[in-house]
């Protein structure tokens, strides 16, 4: 799968720059180019089939219940972006390792560069609604760390919650939306989607889906009123955000619009939501561009504003609007990435970004200064480079276009005005810098960068002269391919550098003069911005908000959190009462529709007398701590029977496991609890208490008497006939466990690992001096493990491991498996840390959980991913029936591998978590002085 391999080598590479990083600064750069290079090579190689007019397509099946697949596509529009995302960040890499302090290692920055790359490969590249949006919310995940990079800064920080919250509710709305508009299709593939347009558009759910994706797309493409988050991102480090407002971020919610353009464009809802946002974000962020004293944040604004450029001509809806808007992606790309480098290079040099400093560096850095002029030149629309192609493109437009009927006129206005304030920031960024006076107060004498640092720049200032001069040759084939793969034709439409005396050219020429005209007066614009602009911000009003959230959620905490666990669990249960009870009092509780009960027999009665008995008892002896866990664990050993005597072995066996483990967890928290008597209860507390037990079990005996008295079909029915054919086991339940519900399996186990390192970490360096003696006062032995106990549990260790693994190996067609073998491993390995210490069994066992955990999570994923290579879904069972001599014919399923990895997840984690409740006294002292 060429395809995967695009997006997958970043996304798996990115893990090795900080490997690559114990071998020299270089390493990491050179591993991040090579992994680029590569993705890149493969793009190359397969745009001739594309460039001809045809499209590459990959499906394998994920999770179809889900609507979930692996499908890439590879066309025109895909093609340009992977270009764009490759080609730029392979520049970018190469400008990074001279911009970064040389005691930089660089080895997190280019794995977070890497992973920024593929998920934004993945987005271009994704044939499923679904899989576009995971890809979606892990460039926001990646963009958060880079924009954070440099974390010990207020501002880093800040930027990057702004970033994550904006984007990541972006994408909510946006997972929203595409669940709407697959409802509405049918499927989430787009195909199926980019083919039902007149469907989509006349369905009631139109408009909210519309709305629901375009929030999104806004979002993440920074337009009006999202904006301000971009701005504040300027926090990450240059090349950072040279990359993300050229070719990745930013770009992914227009090419959204682009991607979903079939269905939802040529209505009036799309032009008044998308155009009118883009127009007004067009001319917002020029207009602010203006005054911005620090070079990125002049570039940042700049980059919103040609972002509502673009998202205008989408909203437009015309095939040649498309066609610019499609053209000006590709052009902004190469002159905003150039002018955000040679910003770093003066930043690199000066010290500074303010412009109000850096005056006249033209007689400092002369070819820096030149390659920083014409790309400005490119974005301020100058004839003979690529903004200029692109933007008379875009006047074309806004003067064709009759949306507005009488007020016509309007469009084309917005964007001359919108033109002169773009000459007249670029201006600002030529002048300012290279020209008028002299430095003022530089923190280093500026000259001349490294040469290697100045390639990307001529590079891409060197595209944007070849793309101005020689489009049709240049970008011609790759512009028309994406084209056709957005519209579905091949649109008429002239790159020419010249098309004569048109109302586009003259809005050009007025847009340039205009715009010099305005920097000639700019002391009369920036007083009067002073005196009338408002001077609150998105930002501001962002930052504001958060604060008032968080001083409510302060208030709430102080009026709730009293740090009584008595309190929280009784608002728990009182909040579950009252959400069960909810809809039973609305609609009612159906009691059953006269199924025969299950008589009671002896053995029944006796255990349920027993199991109420135990449970009466452990309120009444609360108060002992040994006592009540005595009575809890008579609870759990009646519930094993419960289960034995209804024929669920496997339940019975896990209950007992888990029942042994928990009562030795318990026993190892009791040691260490402060003894004395336990604080008196308030009356008014016991009648709550009571009352809300009362109806927690009414209710929860209610509930379950009904759905079990009901002759509902039930799914039983399916397991039962297609455990044996589908899953290749004749145990049921463990069939269900690593095949049916595999993936709850597997999310189980990596939650188990999450809570085992959670729980080291928080008992890590944690030292408690051990009680001088029990509850009574009566002091310990001194010998902490007698030798009877010692010798006696020794011999079973190997038996208890025998048997777990019998029982692992007969898990698939007997009660058994891997979760019941790893607890009954764990209960062994218990036995001889109890009967002979930590230090005593880790001298012989020398066995590392953590590592143990994670190999367990491999396999478990492993044979999950097994199943991709042969076409199936993600953890589909595989039955094998080999022939071995002596034994005959067996059977084997891959489920066997599956099992193996929770047996190593739940050993592990039972013994991380116990080991370091052991541990809490193994350094510390006891009252008395003596060693722990």
């Amino acid at each position: 799968m060429p395809l995967a391999a695009i997006i997958l080598l970043p996304l798996l590479g990115a893990a090795l720059p900080p490997l690559a990083a114990r071998l020299g600064r270089a390493a990491p750069a050179w591993t991040a180019a090579l992994i680029t290079t590569t993705a890149l090579a493969i793009a190359l190689w397969l745009a001739p089939q594309v460039l001809s007019g045809g499209e590459i397509h990959t499906h394998r099946e994920w999770i179809p219940l889900l609507g979930l697949s692996l499908s890439f596509r590879l066309d025109g529009l895909g093609l340009l972006f992977v270009l764009l995302i490759t080609g730029i960040g392979l520049l970018v890499f190469l400008y990074a390792y001279y911009y970064l302090p040389r005691k930089d290692g660089l080895g997190r920055f280019y794995a977070l560069l890497l992973l920024f790359q593929g998920a934004m490969l993945g987005i271009v590249l994704s044939d499923n609604l679904i899989l576009m949006l995971i890809f979606w919310e892990l460039t926001s995940l990646s963009s958060f760390l880079l924009i954070a990079y440099n974390p010990q800064t207020r501002v880093a920080r800040q930027g990057a919650r702004m970033a994550l919250a904006i984007t990541a509710g972006g994408g909510l709305a946006l997972l929203a939306g595409f669940l709407l508009l697959g409802s509405i299709v049918g499927s989430f593939e787009l195909p199926v989607v980019l083919g039902a347009g007149e469907k989509v558009r006349a369905h009631p759910l139109h408009l909210p889906a519309l709305l629901l994706i375009l929030i999104g797309a806004f979002t993440k493409s920074a337009q009006f009123p999202f904006h301000f988050w971009l701005p504040n991102a300027m926090s990450a480090p240059t090349p950072v955000s040279a990359y993300l407002h050229s070719a990745t971020m930013v770009k992914a919610g227009v090419f959204l619009l682009a991607r979903l353009f079939p269905v939802f464009s040529g209505t009036e809802t799309w032009f008044y939501l998308v155009g009118g946002v883009g127009m007004v974000t067009l001319l917002f962020g020029a207009y602010i561009a203006i005054f911005k004293h620090d070079l990125k944040g002049l570039l940042a604004y700049s980059t919103i504003s040609h972002l509502g450029l673009i998202t205008f001509l989408f909203g437009l809806g015309t095939p040649l609007g498309a066609v610019a808007g499609l053209f000006h992606v590709g052009n902004h790309a190469v002159f905003k990435a150039s002018l955000f480098m040679a910003a770093g290079i003066i930043d690199h040099e000066t010290g500074t970004r303010d412009m109000r400093q850096i005056n006249g560096l033209w007689r400092f850095m002369p070819y820096t200064a030149t390659l920083a002029m014409v790309a400005a030149a490119a974005m301020a629309g100058v004839p003979l480079l690529n903004g200029f192609l692109s933007k008379e493109m875009f006047f074309a437009e806004t003067v064709h276009t009759d949306w507005l009927g009488p007020l016509n006129w309007l469009i084309p206005t917005v964007a001359t005005l919108a033109g002169i304030f773009a000459v007249a920031y670029s201006m600002r960024f030529i002048h300012d810098v290279f020209f008028n006076g002299a430095p003022k107060d530089l923190p280093r004498t500026p000259h001349e960068p490294p040469f290697w640092m100045k390639i990307p720049v001529e590079i891409l200032v060197a595209a944007c002269i070849l793309i101005g001069i020689f489009p049709v040759q240049t970008v011609r084939p790759i512009l028309d391919v994406g084209v056709e793969s957005l519209l579905g034709f091949q649109p008429d439409f002239s790159l020419a550098i010249w098309h004569g005396l048109t109302l586009p050219f003259l809005m050009s020429l007025v847009a340039l003069l205009g715009g010099l005209t305005l920097y000639s007066q700019r002391q009369l614009l920036f007083a009067a911005h002073d005196r009338y602009f408002p001077r609150t911000s998105g930002a501001a009003a962002f930052q504001y908000t958060v604060l008032r959230v968080r001083r409510l959620a302060n208030d709430l905490i102080a009026r709730i959190d009293n740090e009584s666990l008595r309190r929280y669990v009784a608002w728990l249960i009182g909040t579950a009462i009252v959400l069960g009870a909810s809809p039973l009092m609305m609609d009612g509780l159906q009691m059953g529709d006269g199924r025969a009960l299950t008589p009671l027999d002896g053995i029944g009665t006796t255990v349920l007398l027993v199991l109420a008995g135990a449970t009466l008892a452990t309120v009444a002896v609360r108060h002992q701590r040994l006592l009540a866990l005595i009575a809890v664990s008579l609870v759990g050993l009646m519930v094993t029977l419960t289960f034995a005597h209804f024929s669920a072995p496997d339940l019975a066996l896990t209950q007992i496991s888990v029942e042994l483990i928990t009562t030795v967890l318990m026993l190892s928290a009791l040691f260490f609890l402060p003894g004395g008597p336990l604080p008196s209860i308030s009356p008014w507390r016991r009648r709550r208490d009571m009352t809300l037990a009362t109806l927690a079990g009414l209710g929860a005996a209610i509930l379950a008497f009904a759905v079990m008295t009901r002759g509902a079909p039930s799914i039983s029915d399916y397991f039962l006939a297609f455990a044996k054919p589908f899953g290749g086991g004749e145990n049921v339940v463990n069939v269900i466990l690593v095949d049916f519900r595999g993936l709850d399996t597997l999310g189980e186990i990596t939650v188990l690992a999450i809570a085992a390192t959670a729980i080291v970490a928080l008992l890590w360096g944690l030292r408690l001096p051990l009680p001088p003696g029990d509850s009574t006062g009566r002091p310990w032995a001194d010998n902490r493990h007698p030798l009877i106990m010692a010798v006696l549990s020794r011999p079973l260790l190997p038996l208890a491991l025998t048997v777990a693994v019998f029982i692992l190996l007969r898990g698939h067609n007997s009660p058994g498996g891997g979760f019941i073998a790893g607890l009954v491993a764990a209960l062994g390995l218990i036995l001889q840390l109890l009967a002979s210490g930590i230090a005593w069994t880790e001298a012989r066992l020398r066995l590392r959980w953590f590592p143990l955990i994670g190999v367990g999570i491999l396999l478990a994923a492993g044979t999950g991913l097994a199943s991709l290579l042969f076409q199936r879904p993600f953890l589909t069972s595989a039955t094998l029936h080999p022939h071995v001599p002596v034994l005959g014919d067996l059977e084997l399923a891959s489920a066997l591998v599956f099992d193996i990895g929770v047996f190593l997840v739940v050993l592990g984690t039972v013994m991380l978590i116990l080991e370091g409740l052991g541990r809490l006294s193994h350094a510390g002292k006891t009252p008395t002085g003596k060693d722990a």
